[in-house]
């Protein structure tokens, strides 16, 4: 099977890559903790990801496949969350009750997060269910782990869908451990060292 071919997404493909990474994540374990009701998760989830991860359209470090099958999210080294526009949306879409769960679970992720100066940072993957098992996934990490030998870069994940550490693993990326905040569903945190 041919490996579908892979573009960086540009600003005007924001609302298409978008759309697929909500197909993608509708019933992700983690996703659907947060957000379990499906007109709430509808309504959210397209904002959610942008405000989170869309500054990668912005950097031209997101990657497609060219019928949007899949997207790939990358945050470059040194590029920051808006921690503020995060917070904004946050407190208008959870109750003020879940609202600190949410933070935990940010908050242990961090801790995880290899602070280097040269550490790709993947927040988003994702493939439309119609279009999985195609190798979809598998190109889109293909694309950037083979980026990242190049430049010698390190890369850092959560998996927050257990049925996907298979692929990372086979990418180069290890399992750094697990977090899990009450009654959430288990994220691991996951890292590809530098290769020479």
């Amino acid at each position: 099977m041919n490996q579908p071919d892979v573009n960086l997404a540009t600003i005007d493909d924001r609302h298409r890559v978008l759309s697929t990474l909500a197909l993608a994540f509708s019933s992700d374990p983690l996703m659907r903790w947060m957000l379990p009701e499906s007109d709430r998760f509808i309504a959210n989830v397209m904002g959610l990801f942008d405000v989170f991860a869309g500054h990668s359209i912005d950097g031209e470090t997101c990657l497609v496949t060219p019928g949007f099958e899949g997207a790939a999210m990358w945050v470059a080294p040194g590029i920051e969350v808006d921690e503020e526009a995060v917070g904004e949306f946050f407190a208008k879409t959870f109750s003020p009750e879940f609202l600190p769960k949410v933070g935990e679970m940010l908050e242990a992720m961090d801790s995880y997060h290899p602070h280097d100066d040269n550490c790709w940072y993947l927040p988003l993957i994702g493939v439309d269910p119609g279009h999985q098992n195609k190798g979809v996934g598998a190109a889109l990490m293909k694309h950037m782990t083979a980026k990242l030998d190049r430049e010698g870069a390190m890369g850092y994940l959560e998996s927050s869908n257990q049925k996907n550490i298979s692929l990372y693993l086979r990418h180069g990326f290890e399992v750094m451990g697990e977090i899990q905040m009450g009654d959430s569903p288990i994220v691991t945190p996951m890292v590809r060292q530098k290769r020479n």
